[in-house]
């Protein structure tokens, strides 16, 4: 799908610079890692499970022999891990590049997290956030610095009920993972205001999202879409609109290499419903961009997560 409009071959070398990418263990964050590699970047995988990351960095060295990659333990659902990670990239890397916001998870019940946040919403978005936070000064040191946000369409059916931040009224596996792509973009349009705000050239916030990739969250996504990914026979329907994961990685590619990227876009497929096709600029649901709730939202993940930004 890339040979007809932007792909890897458009991006530009990336070599002695890092670029941390979250759930890079499978699937999308998988082929984002491999895309990294090959341009030269010394790609950081912050992943949960090490032993998956470790097969996972194993089958990017054969396709890339000479890569740079390295895992280090990352579980989004635990702020005590993701201190420990950003710690150990601290220590291994004075700048960081790039960091993709890549992992996602979509619970099929209620869940809480071990700091008892609803479980996609604590994942996807507070630990999102909180990484970020905690990165923010080796971000802050590169020359020309991004943090790539990676969304879905789902966001666009998602709202934020302050008052029932765990879901404990009105939980569905839909309307979870809805609100957390939806906080996620929120928070994306918020962090490039407070960085152009605060007169901050670089990092800049940008976002991407896959449309209809074959992946684990789609995979999960309901009885119908379990069907059509795992039927044999319907291979062919699912590649007239489906993409596979070295595809559906490159708006996040794009959004985090290309030269002519701006702060606060948003890049997804170019096709129909923007459910496949090379990556282009697109446009998020226009209530992502409500300044009073990019405010409330950051300052109630600062209050959860205890991580404040050095702006």
């Amino acid at each position: 799908m890339a040979r007809s409009g932007w792909g890897p071959a458009q991006a530009p070398r990336l070599d002695g610079r890092v670029a941390v990418v979250t759930g890079a263990n499978s699937g999308i964050g998988l082929e984002t890692a491999r895309h990294l590699a090959r341009l030269g970047a010394r790609v950081v995988m912050a992943c949960r499970n090490v032993d998956s990351a470790d097969a996972a960095r194993s089958d990017v060295l054969a396709t890339v022999p000479d890569a740079n990659v390295h895992v280090v333990q990352t579980d989004l659902s635990e702020l005590g891990s993701i201190r420990k990670a950003a710690h150990q990239i601290e220590l291994d890397h004075p700048v960081v590049d790039v960091l993709i916001n890549n992992a996602g998870v979509m619970a099929g019940r209620r869940e809480l997290t071990a700091d008892g946040f609803e479980m996609d919403f604590g994942t996807n978005f507070l630990g999102h956030f909180a990484l970020t936070g905690l990165l923010f000064e080796r971000l802050l040191a590169a020359d020309a610095g991004r943090v790539v946000t990676v969304g879905s369409n789902a966001h666009r059916g998602g709202t934020v009920d302050f008052d029932d931040l765990t879901l404990a009224r009105n939980f569905s596996t839909s309307r979870a993972y809805q609100r957390a792509k939806f906080a996620q973009l929120v928070f994306a349009v918020q962090l490039q205001r407070r960085l152009t705000a605060t007169g901050h050239t670089t990092p800049i916030s940008v976002a991407a999202h896959p449309g209809a990739t074959h992946s684990g969250v789609m995979r999960d996504s309901g009885r119908v879409l379990s069907w059509l990914f795992t039927t044999p026979s319907l291979h062919r329907v699912r590649s007239t609109f489906i993409m596979e994961a070295p595809d559906g990685a490159l708006p996040s590619l794009r959004a985090a290499t290309d030269s002519e990227v701006t702060g606060g876009q948003y890049f997804g497929p170019s096709g129909v419903m923007e459910f496949s096709g090379p990556p282009v600029l697109v446009r998020p649901s226009p209530r992502v961009q409500d300044p009073a709730l990019g405010r409330r939202l950051w300052e109630v993940a600062e209050a959860l997560t205890g991580v404040r930004y050095p702006f």
